[in-house]
């Protein structure tokens, strides 16, 4: 079945919206806090563009060769020989296990956004009351958030490429670029600006440990989209007369630019409060809304603006993440873009009432498995094993199943010789062996 095709702009916005996501702006802060700052912030700009573009380019290679689906396309250029590859594409089904849990996600973000028009809570143990109650009581409304999301982003891609999935991501793109760095210069002209900056891009490396280094090679990979299939399937929209390399950079760019704004707007806060940013993954959701309390009213508009913010990219990534399996069930099955719709929402939202609760007081042994909540056990199998794998089974088929001429061919005009050789290099060595180190680091079996 033909694929509706991307404008040139329009990809660029859909596959930026599906690399800017909740990693971005929920995830980089509070880790780039957790591991020191500057020396994890260093780490993670040269992985991002050493390990993630490199894999970027591949996937969008693939996609943009292969015109069809993830199983399709690995099938349609794997050599005669080779045709077991078409399984690698099977990762697209990894984006639709993360939307188990994400889609919980954006709905707390949406929860936030209409708690936050009643107040901000004035104390950490408010904020962390707040959210744990939600977590561990509060089932019901989960339900009800989760089950907007769902409505949200199945619609959105019921409508398909060129009026659901382009459409959005043309509009919800640049309002996210505008409220952040809307905000960016609102924090400028504060006192903190100065220290968020110093602790962003001074590197202490007496704080940059093994675990450090190794969480950022992870989240620069995982913070583009990649292995989960959503970029190779955009791809196979991709205009013909579309350069990868250039598109694949200007993506990353946009991704990286949009997490490092989020950084600074976010510690510029904590430190023009005197908040330390040591705050784990609960930073945003309970040190940011106490530390905006104190700015009053302007304070509830600055959190409404971040949240508003942060729906946004979780929505975008989100519609990326169940579009891979919907075009699967599309070209194989010969169905309609409804009933695949429907058939990949339903999977995700079914499932995902289990992981939300695991976490709940009530029905928390229940939907657990070895005493550990359905969420964490597929956060922990997606992040640790599942993108990882997809990342690697690219990097292998571009570097080393599709023949080099082909390659050579699509890539050397737009890349120069030269870079395309440090780039086939890096597809080949440097990217396999840094996804095999991280994921073994993950999974425990090395430790350094």
């Amino acid at each position: 079945m033909k694929i509706a095709q991307f404008s040139r702009t329009g990809f660029i916005m859909a596959a930026a919206g599906s690399a800017v996501g909740l990693g971005n702006i929920w995830k980089f802060p509070y880790m780039t806090g957790e591991y020191g700052g500057g020396a994890f912030v260093l780490v993670y700009l040269i992985t991002i563009f050493f390990v993630g573009f490199s894999v970027m380019v591949a996937e969008m290679l693939i996609g943009a060769l292969g015109r069809r689906d993830t199983v399709g396309s690995f099938e349609r250029l794997a050599p005669p020989d080779k045709k077991g590859w078409k399984y690698a594409g099977f990762m697209g089904f990894n984006g639709l296990i993360i939307m188990t849990f994400y889609s919980i996600v954006i709905g707390w973000i949406f929860y936030y956004l209409f708690k936050l028009l009643e107040t901000l809570p004035d104390s950490t143990d408010a904020a962390k009351k707040t959210f744990d109650n939600l977590v561990t009581n509060e089932a019901g409304i989960q339900i009800f958030w989760h089950t907007v999301a769902t409505l949200i982003v199945t619609y959105i891609v019921y409508r398909g490429i060129k009026r659901g999935i382009e459409k959005i991501n043309l509009i919800l793109m640049p309002a996210l670029m505008v409220i952040l760095f809307g905000m960016l210069v609102y924090a400028f002209n504060l006192e903190g600006f100065s220290k968020a900056f110093s602790f962003m891009f001074e590197p202490d490396w007496s704080r940059l440990d093994s675990e450090a280094i190794v969480r950022a090679i992870g989240h620069s990979f995982f913070t583009l989209s990649l292995g989960m299939g959503a970029i190779m399937t955009y791809a196979a929209s991709l205009p013909k007369n579309a350069s990868i390399t250039k598109t694949a950079l200007i993506v990353t760019l946009m991704d990286t630019l949009i997490a490092l704004v989020a950084g600074l707007v976010i510690y510029t806060f904590l430190f023009q409060e005197g908040s330390p940013p040591t705050q784990g993954p609960g930073l945003v959701f309970i040190s940011l809304p106490v530390v905006l309390s104190n700015l009053g009213y302007l304070g509830t508009f600055l959190a409404l603006l971040f949240f508003l913010a942060l729906s946004f990219a979780g929505l975008t990534s989100a519609i990326s993440l169940v579009e891979p399996v919907v075009q699967y069930f599309i070209d194989k099955f010969d169905t309609t873009r409804l009933k695949a719709v429907f058939t990949a929402g339903l999977l995700y939202y079914i499932v995902g009432i289990g992981a939300l609760l695991s976490y709940t007081n009530r029905w928390g042994e229940v939907f657990s498995i070895g005493g550990k909540p359905l969420f964490d056990i597929l956060e922990y199998t997606t992040d640790s094993i599942l993108l990882p794998v997809g990342g690697l089974l690219i990097a292998i088929f571009a570097g080393y199943i599709l023949q080099k001429e082909r390659v050579r061919a699509a890539l050397e005009h737009e890349m120069g010789k030269t870079f395309f050789n440090l780039w086939y290099f890096s597809i080949r060595y440097v990217a396999p062996i840094a996804l095999v180190f991280m994921m073994l680091n993950l999974m425990g079996v090395l430790k350094i």
